[in-house]
Formats: C-alpha cells, sequence, structure tokens
C-alpha cells in the first residue's frame, strides 16, 4: 500500500443515532453508500465527528465492521484510535480487527498535555506496533496542546509506519513548514475545511472533511481541481462553502453537520450527550445554506 493511497477526498463520517440513542446502522450503510459513489477517496471512521469518545467498545466495533461491509472495497478505510493513555492504546491495537481497514488516524494526546518529547514518544510507541500505516493528528483546538513543526518532522523521518499528518491547527506558516521539510511520501492531510483550499494550493495532499458528509460531490470535485492546479475551478466551490462551513462549527460539531445531513434527509440529527443539537437559528440557517448549495450545485452540474 502506498502513501497516496491515503490523499485526495476524504470524510469523517458521522455516527447516526436512532430514536433510542443506538447507531443506526441502516443510515450508517446509506451515508456510506452516497459518500462512495460521490468522489470521496477516503472514509474516517471513529473520528471526534463519530462521536468515538461516546461509543462503547462494542458499539465502535459494530459501527466500523458496518462502516467495512457497506463500502465493500470502494474507499480507502481509516479508523481512529487516538487517546491519552498510551498504554491502553497499545492494548486496543493488539485486539482490533484490521480487516479491510488501510490506516489509522491518531489524535495527539489530549488533556494531560504531554511536553513536546511525550508527543514524539507516544507516537513512536504505536507506530511500533500498528499493523498498518498511521497518521497523525494535530488539533490544538481540542487536544490543548499544539504538536510542534520539529516533532512533527522528527516523526515523519523517524517512524516508517506513519504516512502523513492530518493538519488543524489552522497555521499556515507551520503547515507550509512541514509541507517544505517533510520526506518526499509523507503527505500534508487539511483538517480545517475552512483552510483545505489554501493547504492543497501549497502542496497539500487532500483532505479529511466534515463538511463532505453532505456534500461529497461539491467538495471532492475542489479537492480534485486544486491538486490538479484548477484553482479557477476549484475556487468558485470553496467560496460557496464557506458560510456552510462556518455554520457546521457554530455549535460545535458534529450537531451542525448532522442537522444538514437531516435537512438532506440521509439521518436524524440526534447527538449524545455532552453535545446537545444546534440551536433552532442555526438549524434554519443550515437549511438555508443547504438549499443555496443544492441550487450552486444544480448550476454546476
Amino acid at each position: 500500500m502506498t502513501h497516496s493511497t491515503f490523499s485526495g477526498t476524504g470524510v469523517a463520517i458521522i455516527t447516526p443515532f436512532d430514536p433510542q440513542g443506538k447507531p443506526d446502522h441502516a443510515a450508517i450503510r446509506h451515508l456510506v453508500g452516497y459518500l462512495a459513489e460521490n468522489g470521496v477517496d477516503v472514509i474516517v471512521v471513529l473520528g471526534t465527528t463519530g462521536e468515538s469518545v461516546t461509543l462503547f467498545e462494542d458499539e465502535q466495533k459494530a459501527v466500523t465492521q458496518t462502516v467495512v461491509e457497506a463500502n465493500a472495497g470502494r474507499c480507502t478505510i481509516m479508523v481512529g484510535i487516538g487517546g491519552n493513555h498510551t498504554a491502553a492504546l497499545e492494548q486496543k491495537i493488539a485486539r482490533t480487527d484490521f480487516a479491510g481497514i488501510d490506516g489509522i488516524l491518531s489524535v495527539s494526546p489530549y488533556y494531560n498535555k504531554p511536553v513536546q518529547e511525550g508527543i514524539v514518544r507516544h507516537y513512536e510507541v504505536l507506530s511500533s506496533v500498528a499493523p498498518i500505516p498511521l497518521m497523525l493528528y494535530n488539533v490544538p483546538g481540542r487536544t490543548g496542546s499544539n504538536m510542534s513543526i520539529d516533532t512533527t518532522l522528527r516523526i515523519a523521518h523517524d517512524c516508517k509506519n506513519v504516512v502523513g499528518i492530518k493538519e488543524a491547527s489552522g497555521n499556515m506558516e507551520q503547515i507550509m513548514t512541514i509541507m517544505r521539510d517533510r520526506p518526499k511520501e509523507f503527505l500534508m492531510i487539511s483538517g480545517d475545511d475552512a483552510l483545505t483550499l489554501p493547504i492543497l494550493a501549497s502542496g497539500g495532499d487532500g483532505a479529511i472533511s466534515v463538511v463532505a458528509n453532505a456534500f461529497p460531490q461539491l467538495y471532492s470535485a475542489m479537492v480534485r481541481f486544486a491538486m490538479e492546479g484548477q484553482t479557477e475551478r476549484a475556487l468558485p466551490i470553496h467560496t460557496a462553502l464557506l458560510e456552510f462551513t462556518r455554520l457546521m462549527f457554530a455549535d460545535g460539531s458534529p450537531g451542525g453537520i448532522k442537522a444538514a445531513l437531516k435537512v438532506l434527509g440521509m439521518c436524524n440529527e440526534y447527538v449524545r450527550l455532552p453535545l446537545v443539537n444546534v440551536r433552532p437559528d442555526i438549524y434554519k440557517a443550515i437549511e438555508h445554506e443547504v438549499y443555496k448549495l443544492n441550487q450552486f450545485k444544480a448550476h454546476l452540474d
């Protein structure tokens, strides 16, 4: 498997819930098909957007199995395995069935705020035990600490099983410096929907998106155009998606994207506490943007 397996348009898939609060496997299968048929290259299951931290381990296994079965080999599949207890993650990797899974997305340790040396050692351990490729995930807004440029590059050069990083620091100088000094095949993947086009225009290799849950065809077209150097074709899509992207995070994620998927008739909007649904005014604004984007999409078609 090459590093490019993980490039292009990725989606951090939601976990739909039924009215009883249990994972809705029929909706999961429907969403996977929708993504696979509309230009998505990579599906990430059990990420933050999938509310993995509020899924019990048996639910995590069942959701992953449903995604793998529904995908039927069409998209690359990554599974989120990350946290702040390195030894526990070693054990989780050891007992995970990776059949049908191509890679691991592992968020930088959160809450306990390790120093940079601790982050390096954490990933050294995970890389050494992971039986499939591993991708770093830097999201300081959630973890409380930033993976520095030096830390990322040290891991990139020393851990051969690490194929790239999902970068959501929002710091373009940091992102571009990593791209300048990274190993040749180390992937820079956008983890920030609003910055995907600038990152790709600077030499990035793809995105793992929240927005693409709802509009995979538009988003994958933008990514494809940008990666082909056709910025003039990517820019109108990026611009059209900007307000929708803002609304996805106005009341927290994945509340926003679940509201959009409800408007589109894909699934319910239920989330698990401590998350709550978006406020009525945000829901109405999302409805309006979904309508506008459907009109925009029809015009492009």
